[in-house]
């Protein structure tokens, strides 16, 4: 056993629901038949964080107590039995996958675990995450952290950054492309430095002047601030009255839904991101009579954020620059506040 487990507890970041949170004592987990330990060093603020802290619930027992953080990334520093040594060395610099699966079925077997039709655990929401010290993986959701990238990066790259990145694949941008991604959170923002790295032309669609001038900085070609100017407007303005060919969502807000199937010129190709509520169309006169095709994606499978990562790397691109904000644990209070405004660029906590 390691010295880490001296310490014999740690402390973890709860969501207790309601814009509220605190620091939980837990103890130093060991590693099982399969799995590894990993001494955190980067563990990233999503987006979808903010549905669980904002969630209305009663305050959880004790017993339903779940440090959050899906966006892990660290090095391996205990393995349990059963993990091959050339699989998942000790010091082995590593981002997480954070789905557990069956590990038998087609999905899981493809790197697809989240869509395990046998139940699957999120790391950050049904099991433990990334927002403490130390985290128990099943070796299985290890990938690689290139040398060229940080910890940080890393932590971006496991849900944010390749989300985006796999959902700009599933509508296949290329430079024959105008992308039009609405909401620039750190999904979106990470879409518009990928878009651009891909060959599009991007224009950027949000709320936030911040964030617009950040989507600047990542290459966008235009940014629209939808709450002074109509989008679907100036999104076909943008294109000599045809609509972009490539659109995405990445708010999860029913109108940017609706505006980015409007926006999207005949034959356009759609990606709905964003979590959470509804939208509604008018399937004839928005959908069927201009051939559109409306891609779902979810995140990406363990093999897409390999992938992602090298994408990074052998493009060269700035990802560091899409954190904005860095914390310590002992911030996490500060830290949610400041990502509730939905102002600035991607928060991470360092360890």
């Amino acid at each position: 056993m390691l010295g880490y487990n001296a310490r014999n507890s740690m402390r973890g970041v709860v969501f207790l629901g309601d814009r509220k949170l605190t620091l939980e004592q837990f103890p130093d987990p060991t590693p099982g038949q399969g799995e590894v330990v990993l001494a955190i060093k980067a563990s990233g603020m999503c987006g979808s964080d903010l549905r669980h802290y904002r969630a209305l619930r009663p305050a959880p027992d004790s017993r339903e107590l779940v440090i959050a953080g899906h966006e892990p990334c660290g090095m391996v520093i205990d393995v349990g039995a059963g993990v091959q040594a050339n699989f998942a060395p000790v010091d082995a610099r590593v981002m997480v996958h954070h789905y557990k699966g069956c590990g038998c079925c087609k999905h899981c077997r493809v790197g697809w675990s989240q869509l395990c039709r046998s139940g699957t655990t999120v790391y950050g929401v049904t099991g433990h995450g990334g927002h403490a010290h130390f985290m128990k993986v099943p070796a299985s959701t290890l990938v690689p952290l290139p040398d060229e990238l940080s910890f940080e990066e890393g932590a971006a790259i496991s849900c944010g950054t390749g989300t985006a990145y796999g959902a700009l694949k599933r509508i296949d941008v290329s430079g024959r492309d105008t992308l039009a991604i609405f909401g620039q959170g750190p999904v979106g923002l990470s879409a518009t430095m990928l878009g651009c790295a891909m060959g599009a032309r991007v224009i950027a669609v949000d709320i936030s002047a911040e964030r617009l001038e950040l989507a600047k900085a990542f290459g966008a070609d235009a940014v629209v601030n939808s709450n002074e100017t109509d989008p679907v407007t100036a999104i076909h303005d943008l294109t000599h009255g045809e609509g972009a060919e490539t659109t995405m969502d990445c708010s999860g807000v029913a109108e940017a839904r609706v505006a980015a199937v409007r926006s999207a010129g005949t034959w356009g190709r759609i990606a709905l991101v964003g979590e959470g509520g509804t939208a509604t169309f008018d399937v004839s006169q928005h959908l069927l009579r201009r051939q559109l095709t409306i891609h779902a994606s979810w995140t990406f499978s363990a093999m897409g954020q390999a992938e992602c990562a090298s994408f990074i790397v052998d493009k060269k691109l700035p990802l560091r620059n899409l954190l904005t904000h860095r914390f310590k644990i002992d911030e996490a209070e500060t830290a949610y506040r400041l990502f509730d405004s939905q102002t600035t660029g991607k928060g991470v906590f360092l360890f």
